[in-house]
């Protein structure tokens, strides 16, 4: 096996990765296969935090629309990655991978409270770190709250794992011409407003020098290819590239 590149990674992974083929809610079998993945890179050596989102049940800033205030609806989809974070937190311990769940939120009877230190500490000692809740504040997206998280762990890399595999210049979905980058620095993902992340979280990453790599959970191996240095899916840098 190649030598792992990237000691401690931290994955962003949406709540719609969760869902699968479903409309809405968690598909055990992906739950299971993502924990399948982890396991792997874990067993790597490879220390990993993971941000869940949770719009696979709730996106206060949709829910805020319908009348609700914005910060009740935002604690709302906090407290719907918590769900997800469990979910995980339940398949990685079933198959014997130590994980915690640590939430921007107080929740004793839950989970933990997150806190830069302990975060550390516990993926040091070989922990699994699930991180809910996004920032504990309202307004934020749970992109900046990956950005800020990985900044805070020390993270080598942060990965945002979604169901498509890199970055294009249109929705793939909508247009058969549309063309993936392989690579782009923040200024031009910035520039173009493509869907990467939002830009609070782009201009953290640049800030601070973290890469980005944008690929599709669903491909086989993609987190330990990814830790092991392999070229999948698009890179985002603070450097000059060509496009």
């Amino acid at each position: 096996m190649a030598e792992i590149q990237y000691k401690r990674i931290l994955v962003k992974l949406s709540g719609e990765a969760l869902m699968g083929k479903q409309n809405s809610g968690i598909d055990p079998d992906v739950v299971n296969r993502l924990a399948q993945e982890l396991k792997f890179l874990h067993q790597a050596g490879v220390e990993i935090g993971i941000v869940v989102g949770g719009g696979n049940l709730l996106r206060g800033a949709n829910l805020a629309q319908t009348g609700i205030d914005r910060v009740t609806a935002d604690h709302m989809g906090m407290l719907a990655t918590v769900m997800n974070a469990l979910a995980l937190q339940d398949r990685l311990l079933a198959i014997h991978i130590p994980a915690t769940v640590m939430s921007g939120l107080d929740m004793p009877q839950v989970c933990d409270r997150y806190t830069q230190r302990e975060a550390r500490r516990r993926l040091a000692a070989g922990e699994i770190a699930v991180l809910a809740a996004g920032t504990g504040s309202p307004y934020f997206t749970t992109d900046t709250g990956a950005s800020l998280r990985a900044l805070e762990i020390k993270a080598d890399l942060l990965i945002k794992a979604t169901k498509v595999d890199g970055i294009y210049d249109k929705d793939p979905v909508k247009h058969t011409d549309a063309t993936r980058y392989s690579e782009l620095n923040y200024d031009q993902a910035i520039d173009q407003r493509l869907a990467v992340m939002d830009v609070a979280a782009m201009i953290l990453c640049n800030d601070n020098a973290l890469d980005l790599v944008v690929c599709d959970i669903n491909r086989p191996s993609a987190l330990l290819d990814l830790a092991m240095g392999e070229t999948i899916g698009t890179r985002v840098t603070c450097r000059e590239t060509k496009q």
